[in-house]
């Protein structure tokens, strides 16, 4: 007993340094399990999502140390805890789950759910960063809206595409078959939502027949989402004579003739006769429907023959121009063929004069044949002219020269007698005087 020394107050007052260590210990040790998350980051992105679809939500960590992962939605509620979901929602399902991923799926996606969701890490201090879900709402409905459904050429229509609940707003593009247009639009917005109306006004032909109008929409949520209608217009006669026989070759005496009308329109022309401009049909000529026959041609058929044809949108006409020839005839005058003048300015793009023009083109090389021949014989003429003018001026200049040298010779005996009495001798040389008969 006298061996073990008790401690005095002061050293046990020293003693009890030495229970402050374990508790020091272990407050170091405790900070060492709390990750203070050095070097991590915390990643994701932003999602975009057509309603009624599937969004997915990522969040990631780089760098992991096994911290703490937590989603929450944009009313800070907890969706998913690591893998543990107290949400008691099942839209949301887990995809993956690791020490560096956090990966949820939003399924059947509406506008309610678009917002801010929040990714959190428990580190020291906690990092936390936010995703988007923005979502998409294509057209529920497109529709295009003709002002009248049977329009009449020349006629100026209005059509109306409207696309209806969209989000955002979309970009309405028209076509006339694979030609673009440009229409007019105006958005009105309800809500969230916005309705898109566009305006074209097109000016129609009897080209545009059939053709189709299409209503094109541009929208992040939907692709190729169009929708069409077809014009209908309504066109007056396009008229055409043909020759049947003679097929080829002039239209001689004794010879017969016959010509085809055919006329297109819409509606279909109900009305089509013959005529003689400016002067009565020919008794004998025999006008079938559409056809005309002259079964003996002489030259008092000559003239121009019309073809009129009506519906209900208006009257045409093509023209046929007879010239009988001789039976001996060989070439074709000018004014034998087609022709037929347009109703109005908008009837000389169509392509149905084609005969008319074939009839044309001999004309005009008909008449520079004509014009050549007429140059070259004014040319000749001028020539002969100018011949008979020279020959005849040449003629009045040609005559016999007399001096005063010769006076008197005409009575002598001889040549020597003749140059002594010649009037006025070789004295007389300076007064020599030259007279022109």
């Amino acid at each position: 007993m006298a061996g073990r020394a008790q401690p005095s107050g002061p050293a046990g007052s020293g003693g009890g340094a030495p229970g402050l260590l374990p508790l020091l210990l272990l407050l170091l040790s405790a900070a060492a399990i709390i990750p203070r998350g050095d070097g991590q980051n915390l990643v994701t992105e932003d999602v975009t999502v057509v309603e009624g679809e599937v969004a997915t939500i990522s969040c990631r960590v780089k760098n992991s140390d096994d911290s703490v992962i937590q989603l929450l939605n944009p009313n800070r509620q907890t969706i998913y805890f690591r893998d543990f979901r107290p949400l008691k929602d099942s839209r949301f399902q887990l995809v993956n789950f690791s020490n560096s991923e956090l990966r949820v799926s939003l399924t059947n996606v509406s506008i309610s759910d678009e917002g801010r969701y929040f990714c959190q890490l428990y580190t020291d201090p906690p990092q936390e960063i936010y995703t988007t879900i923005t979502v998409l709402v294509p057209p529920r409905n497109l529709v295009i809206d003709i002002q009248k459904e049977t329009a009449v050429e020349g006629e100026e229509i209005e059509l109306n595409c409207t696309a209806m609940a969209s989000r955002p707003a979309t970009t309405i593009r028209w076509f006339k078959g694979n030609k673009e247009l440009t229409g007019k639009s105006e958005v009105e917005q309800w809500s969230d939502m916005y309705t898109v109306t566009s305006q074209l006004l097109l000016k129609v032909g009897r080209e545009d027949d059939g053709v189709p109008v299409i209503c094109l929409v541009d929208h992040p949520a939907v692709k190729d989402l169009q929708t069409q209608r077809y014009l209908e217009v309504m066109y007056k006669p396009q008229v055409r004579v043909s020759q049947n026989y003679p097929l080829q070759g002039l239209t001689r005496e004794g010879e017969p003739l016959e010509l085809t009308c055919t006329a297109f329109g819409k509606p279909q022309p109900t009305d089509m006769r013959w005529l003689r401009v400016d002067d009565e049909m020919p008794q004998h000529v025999v006008v079938s429907g559409s056809n005309l026959l002259i079964s003996n041609l002489n030259k008092t058929d000559n003239g121009t023959y019309r073809c009129e044809a009506s519906n209900a949108v208006g009257k045409s006409h093509a023209d046929y121009m007879l010239f009988v020839y001789d039976t001996t005839a060989t070439t074709e005058p000018a004014v034998h063929g087609f022709t037929q003048l347009p109703n109005s300015a908008e009837e000389l793009d169509y392509g149905d004069l084609s005969d008319s023009r074939a009839g044309e083109e001999g004309a005009i090389r008909s008449v520079d044949h004509a014009v050549v021949g007429g140059v070259v014989a004014v040319v000749v003429f001028a020539m002969l002219c100018l011949l008979i003018i020279l020959g005849r001026y040449f003629a009045r200049h040609k005559g016999t020269y007399f001096t005063h040298e010769a006076k008197g010779a005409d009575d002598a005996a001889d040549a020597d007698t003749a140059i002594i009495n010649a009037e006025g001798g070789q004295n007389n040389s300076e007064e020599k005087k030259e007279y022109f008969i």
